[in-house]
């Protein structure tokens, strides 16, 4: 009880942070996603159910103050967090390298989820632009983000949290 609580002041902080503080550090309106890191930074650490619901309620948080279509931002946080739990048990918590690549990987995905289903259908077709002034700078952004935050991530979910590693959580067990 007490890691899901200390769980969801962790969503609520970071979502005020990127909000409010990260707002004012844009540059040229780019912006690092903090709770893109968050998502990544619990499956790396908690595992593949830990990060879906930590993006679950990340992307409803997001999706009910600013998103125009509800749920779509719940439905790629999850799945970021999702897919970077199933390097959880293959890596070593403290190198700073594979939360990076895959926070990098994370939000290339996000972003072009975001660019196929709000402006791809809408018959906006530049890809090109698209990459190199938003997608691009947000994902060094981010990367650059990770650096700073991982750590803190690191040290609330060892000290804040249950650290249980179940058999469950392993990609190597076959359900």
């Amino acid at each position: 009880m007490k890691s899901k609580i200390v769980l969801f002041l962790t969503i609520a902080v970071c979502f005020l942070f990127q909000c409010t503080i990260l707002h004012t550090f844009s540059i040229g309106s780019i912006t690092p996603n903090l709770m893109l890191v968050l998502c990544v930074s619990m499956g790396l650490m908690r595992g593949r159910k830990c990060g879906m619901w930590t993006g679950f309620f990340s992307g409803l948080l997001i999706d009910m103050f600013y998103g125009s279509l509800f749920g779509f931002y719940a439905l790629i946080y999850m799945y970021c967090g999702f897919l970077s739990g199933y390097a959880f048990r293959i890596y070593y918590d403290n190198d700073i390298k594979v939360p990076m690549a895959l926070t990098a990987a994370a939000d290339v995905l996000y972003n072009l989820a975001v660019y196929a289903l709000q402006f791809l259908l809408r018959g906006r077709l530049n890809l090109g632009t698209y990459l190199i002034r938003i997608i691009l700078p947000e994902v060094f952004y981010t990367v650059f983000l990770t650096m700073l935050v991982y750590r803190i991530f690191h040290y609330i979910n060892y000290r804040f949290m249950n650290v249980t590693r179940k058999e469950s959580e392993s990609i190597w067990v076959l359900k």
